[in-house]
């Protein structure tokens, strides 16, 4: 199978080939993707408004860029607000969903691949307001707010669309959002702020915020104590890591000086008894296996109870500029629940 990341990255002769035989289908797909905005736009194709406020989350390229920690962020601000969120996805793999769960207890957590219905059903669940994970692209729901992620690690791609290159849309799409998040993971803010810079000149009426998804803690998957960051100094890690952007989840585990080795695995990869008997496996030869919250919630049903267990890192969002501006934002789109606000 072809290494789309090679394929993505690398400025070789031989991916430069590749990228080019991949031009008919890359041209074709972007052209529809801008007759499909048009449409919408010129309100040819139905679009549906949901019965309480929508705040949209999504990106331009294909994972990576934190939609679901922002996700999970959005909905607890509201919560701490004294609002009933939902939490509407897709359910792709079966994981986000409980992340979510994980993440934000009050949430009311709805799957459904069409967003309307989900949305409908969240609210008949009692949310107060729905967030929406990955739709920046779902055109045929209408949103009370419009963001869109932008990753600071994104920019080491190169610019074509699907296929050819990792990019959904152009970032001439970026002027479709009412507000740009700068996410950062591996990134120095000196390199997301460039970023901020070269977006703000694409988009120039649009706020733009920056965002650290940073690994803060530690937790075991079963007995869930915590484990200090600072413990990890000088120990032999390994990174196992079924996410986008695996790489990104291995150089965070290295900011705490453990010597980490990655151990990747396709994005959403659905764990056996197979795979954890090789983790076991290599745990033996490391101080520590380190995981995904994405990946805990599929091992947690598979780990054995009698067996070390790997430790699960917390990845907690924190606000290099923008912040502000963006609580605003958000509580401007709930504005219409203000009477709920003052009850």
């Amino acid at each position: 199978m072809l290494n789309v990341q090679w394929l993505w990255t690398s400025r070789s002769v031989p991916a430069r080939l590749a990228r080019f035989a991949l031009l008919p289908p890359t041209i074709l797909l972007r052209a529809g993707t801008a007759l499909r905005t048009q449409a919408y736009r010129m309100r040819l194709l139905p679009r549906s408004n949901p019965s309480i406020p929508v705040i949209a989350v999504g990106n331009l390229t294909v994972g990576g860029s934190g939609k679901t920690p922002m996700t999970a962020w959005i909905a607890q601000h509201y919560a701490e607000l004294g609002l009933q969120p939902g939490i509407v996805l897709r359910g792709y793999g079966g994981d986000e969903g409980a992340v979510h769960r994980r993440l934000v207890e009050d949430a009311i957590v709805i799957e459904n691949a069409d967003r309307a219905r989900g949305i409908e059903a969240a609210a008949e669940a009692g949310a107060d307001v729905a967030v929406l994970d990955d739709a920046f692209q779902r055109l045929d729901v209408a949103r009370d707010l419009n963001v869109v992620l932008v990753s600071a690690e994104s920019t080491r791609a190169v610019r074509w669309t699907l296929p050819a290159g990792p990019w959904r849309e152009g970032w001439k799409a970026l002027r479709r959002a009412d507000f740009i998040v700068i996410t950062r993971k591996r990134a120095d803010a000196a390199a997301a702020r460039t970023v901020a810079d070269r977006v703000g000149r694409v988009a120039p009426k649009v706020q733009i915020a920056i965002a650290n998804l940073g690994v803060t803690r530690f937790r075991g998957l079963l007995g869930g104590g915590e484990v200090a960051s600072r413990d990890l100094a000088g120990k032999r890690v390994i990174a196992a890591a079924g996410v986008a952007d695996p790489k990104s989840f291995a150089a965070q585990c290295r900011q705490f000086g453990a010597d980490v080795r990655l151990w990747q695995l396709r994005d959403h990869h659905p764990f056996t008894a197979e795979d954890v008997h090789d983790m076991l496996q290599v745990s033996r030869r490391v101080d520590y296996v380190v995981i995904t919250e994405k990946d805990a919630v599929k091992l947690e049903k598979l780990w054995p109870e009698t067996a070390p267990e790997p430790l699960v890192a917390s990845l907690d969002v924190s606000w290099d500029s923008g912040r502000a501006d963006f609580v605003a934002a958000l509580d401007a789109a709930a504005g219409q629940l203000d009477d709920l606000l003052l009850a």
